[in-house]
């Protein structure tokens, strides 16, 4: 539970206990799919050390995070300055990386490192695996006419979020080996998709809101022009749509559908209510390829 400028784990009973303590407001927080690594983002001065019991900013772990194409080195904006992306081993408080960004930073991690898109040729990208343990690795490339969103839904499946010349999004799932396991194309009429997985990574569900029109910076959205939000969950094996259902109110923040660990049911936000689905058994997601040490 994130609270403030600290974060607290429960158990099955909701009891509460502190786990870590940050020097300022914690304004983001995910695990890698195995729940061995925390990202976190904290506003932070940087002229006020860190107090005793605090997590720490060891120069040993320091580092340039490279996210969609640009460092997050927190140079370019001194308003922005403050903000601070940190790696943690969940159980040990173990500060693996820290750096100063320009903004809050989604970083896909796994077990082995964090993942990272470089601009390649022309629209070509670049996934990048940088190991915890030093070196790093190309696992694939990805052709999107606009910095490509990265997600692990497990620990060797990658899903891409990517956009089209026509305006639309497509979602690519590779694993770390560079083998592409499926594509699959959303509308030019849809907006700002966020993706849940379930815990172990068999399903995973879309959340876009869906609009009136085809939009860019020449035509861009009016708050009239959402008509509500769709949620596709999907088969992490094969692509295939398991379920699509409305959601309202619409938020584009996501924070409307839910999938239980074994990926069987669904549970969506819609019109005042919280319906669950039952779906049959999701195909068995191969997550063995792809594994690889740092060098």
């Amino acid at each position: 539970l994130r609270d403030r400028d600290g974060l607290a784990q429960g158990d099955a009973t909701l009891e509460l206990k502190p786990l870590l303590q940050f020097p300022g407001p914690l304004l983001w927080l995910e695990l890698d799919p195995t729940g061995q690594f925390l990202v976190t983002n904290s506003r932070e001065s940087a002229a006020q050390p860190a107090k005793p019991g605090e997590v720490p900013s060891p120069d040993s772990a320091k580092a340039t995070i490279v996210v969609d194409g640009q460092k997050t080195d927190g140079q370019s904006d001194p308003l922005q300055a403050d903000l601070v992306v940190r790696i943690l081993r969940r159980a040990s408080g173990q500060v693996m990386l820290v750096n100063r960004a320009r903004s809050t930073v989604h970083l896909p991690i796994n077990a082995d490192g964090y993942l990272e898109s470089l601009r390649g040729n022309g629209q070509q990208w670049l996934l990048n695996l940088n190991y915890f343990t030093g070196g790093s690795r190309i696992v694939g490339r990805v052709d999107s006419t606009c910095s490509p969103a990265l997600d692990f839904v497990s620990e060797r499946v990658v899903l891409v979020t990517a956009c089209t010349g026509g305006g639309g999004r497509k979602l690519v799932a590779l694993d770390t080996g560079g083998r592409r396991l499926w594509e699959n194309l959303t509308s030019a009429m849809e907006a700002w998709p966020l993706i849940v997985r379930s815990p172990n990574g068999s399903r995973l569900a879309q959340e876009t809101l869906a609009v009136t029109h085809e939009f860019d910076a020449h035509s861009p959205l009016a708050a009239g022009d959402v008509k509500g939000q769709l949620v596709r969950v999907f088969d992490a094996a094969s692509g295939k749509v398991a379920l699509e259902t409305p959601a309202s109110p619409a938020l584009d923040a996501g924070g409307n559908v839910a999938i239980s660990p074994s990926g069987k049911r669904v549970a969506v936000l819609n019109a005042g209510a919280i319906q669950v689905f039952d779906l049959p058994a999701p195909p068995q997601l191969n997550d063995a390829a792809g594994g690889q040490t740092g060098r």
